[in-house]
């Protein structure tokens, strides 16, 4: 069988990000983002947001990087994709000039031709409808809506004025509002002035050395409201399904909604199931801006924003998930377990292959620098790492599981710490200036197993890699018996000290499943919800489902420890059912559903 693991494994090339906003100083990171995927002669693509290439895989598992003919604009965000005919057409997001289309019949090869562009757009989606009618919708602010238009399909010229189609509205959907978990309403203008003086205090400048063009994107900064952004369209069964992200990608809860229409220009309804794309816990949080996509076995799939945001705000990465329609026409998305290893066939709401077997065991390590101690590596937070004190190849990371088990996947997470190195090209772009590494770099590392700590074998050897590919995935499918897993022999990227933010294991425990999880759940307000777990024993962590019936619990926020946990999503006059259920090393054990 063919599994996958989120994020998807990729080389994620290294952002030298020059933000205005920090008056100089670059940041460092890498960085993946607003994925179009898309079915073409029989091959998946993915176009990315700052990969310089596309990623193309026969069977959604194995991917590799192939570098897009430098003549596209591949430092513009939100890489838009659409196959119409025999040709497949591609555009990026430029607010400030007229943005080009390019076409082609071969995505790999060439040629591209180009269609001049006739109107300036951010985060584009290109819509071919049944009838050969072209639309387009495009939009990303946290003050205007997403735009929909007609196209002539020649020219890519509007055909009739733009409609304004999706709006963000934080008082009445609560998964728009901002900050982790949806915490944040809105600013008052008071706020914002009093916030953007502040920001100037801090910086050292006064308002008139700011650029006009920028007072805005910097108060924006400051007014806690919704980016409604990322559309993607869908067409199924004579229904229109607009989606969209919405509220930020630096927040845990970025997630993608969706309206319906009956016709392509609306007028639009916010769907019953909201939001369809949305996993706010687990070890890597984050499903917004991305697209929907149904492969060679009609079954749907879709491709969003992963959130770690630490290095930068844009500190991002692309993750995959089963989706589909029910029988009543709702879009959804399956997160529930959506950063395990899951496999590419079967049932959509198919539960994970393997159990998660590393979180809170002991680890051990060579050296470490004070704050990053080796058991941040299993604690199931892509934001914390494991940091070496140095940079020899004799460093290595171990854990143990506590006890002897059959594992089947290992999930190898490399991090980066604050990156201080000269840019090694030149800074391009406008109001996003950066320079994206256009060299092919190397993470190597090797992985060896003990069942007793004394006695070792290899797992897997990349100690002489090539590629850079820091969310690796082991895969071993029959399985092999072991308790200690060490990490070793590591070099990364730059000469930097080897960070682990994960060193994640997956496989099967023998014993009893956990208990059927006892909880409540009170109704806060319009929007928010809090449920309440009892911790009991043989219980590892909880995924709290949620929908508007019993039968469509679609949303899931999981979390590994029992008490309070606040669920900010809900839709003001929408009913919901809850059910928490709890999962350990040897399975998953549902518990009951209640409405709320």
């Amino acid at each position: 069988m063919k599994f996958l693991c989120n994020p998807v494994n990729i080389n994620y090339r290294y952002q030298f990000n020059m933000d205005p906003r920090l008056h100089g100083k670059m940041q460092i990171c890498r960085e993946a983002a607003d994925p179009s995927m898309i079915l073409f002669h029989g091959r998946y693509y993915i176009f990315a947001s700052m990969t310089l290439g596309v990623w193309v895989s026969d069977d959604l598992s194995n991917w590799e990087n192939h570098r897009l003919p430098k003549e596209l604009p591949l430092y513009d965000y939100a890489p838009d994709v659409r196959v119409m005919g025999d040709w497949v057409y591609f555009c990026a997001s430029r607010r400030e000039e007229n943005c080009d289309r390019y076409r082609t019949k071969d995505i790999l090869n060439g040629p591209y031709e180009k269609i001049e562009g006739s109107f300036p757009f951010w985060d584009p989606n290109l819509f071919i409808d049944d009838d050969g009618r072209v639309y387009f919708y495009w939009g990303c602010s946290n003050i205007t809506p997403i735009w929909g238009v007609e196209l002539d399909p020649l020219t890519m010229r509007p055909l009739g004025d733009k409609t304004a189609l999706v709006e963000g509205h934080p008082y009445d959907i609560g998964y728009e509002r901002v900050g982790e978990d949806n915490s944040q309403f809105p600013a008052s203008e008071a706020e914002i002035d009093a916030a953007y003086a502040a920001f100037h205090k801090r910086q050292g400048i006064s308002d008139d050395r700011v650029p006009e063009h920028l007072k805005p994107l910097i108060r924006g900064m400051f007014s806690r409201r919704p980016y409604i952004e990322g559309a993607w369209m869908d067409k199924k069964n004579g229904r229109y399904y607009l989606q969209y992200a919405s509220p930020g990608a630096q927040y845990n809860i970025y997630s993608d909604g969706v309206y319906v229409a009956d016709k392509p220009l609306g007028p639009f309804t916010l769907a019953e199931n909201n939001p369809y794309s949305y996993k706010p816990g687990g070890f890597l949080p984050g499903a917004g801006h991305g697209s929907t996509m149904r492969d060679m076995r009609e079954n749907w799939w879709h491709t969003s924003t992963m959130r770690i945001s630490v290095n930068h705000d844009f500190e991002r990465r692309v993750g995959i998930w089963p989706a589909g329609f029910d029988a009543d026409g709702e879009l959804f998305c399956n997160q529930r377990y959506g950063d395990w290893p899951m496999t590419t066939e079967g049932d959509p709401w198919r539960d994970p292959a393997w159990m998660l077997l590393s979180v809170g065991k002991n680890a051990a390590a060579s050296s470490f620098t004070d704050g990053h101690e080796p058991e941040k590596a299993t604690e199931e937070n892509v934001r914390t790492w494991w940091r070496a004190a140095s940079t020899d190849r004799s460093e290595w990371l171990q854990i143990d599981l506590g006890r002897e088990f059959s594992v089947h996947a290992v999930q190898i997470n490399f991090a980066d710490d604050k990156i201080d190195i000269p840019c090694p090209g030149p800074v391009r772009g406008g109001s996003q200036a950066r320079y994206i590494e256009e060299r092919d770099l190397a993470t190597q590392w090797k992985l060896t197993g003990s069942v007793d700590g004394k006695n070792w074998f290899v797992v897997e050897d990349k100690s002489e890699a090539r590629t850079d590919l820091t969310h690796d995935l082991i895969i071993r499918e029959e399985g092999f018996r072991v308790r200690f897993l060490r990490l070793s022999d590591l070099a990364v990227p730059y000469g930097q000290q080897p960070c682990i933010s994960g060193l994640r294991v997956f496989g099967l425990g023998r014993g009893e499943k956990p208990a059927v999880p006892v909880f409540t759940a009170r109704r806060d307000s319009d929007l928010d919800m809090t449920v309440s777990i009892e911790a009991q024993e043989n219980t590892l962590g909880y995924n709290i489902l949620f929908g508007n019936s019993p039968e469509k619990l679609y949303h899931s926020y999981m979390t590994f420890k029992a008490g309070e946990k606040r669920v900010g999503a809900l839709i003001k006059g929408r009913n919901y059912f809850v059910r928490v259920d709890a999962f350990n090393e040897t399975g998953i054990t549902q518990g009951t559903c209640i409405r709320l």
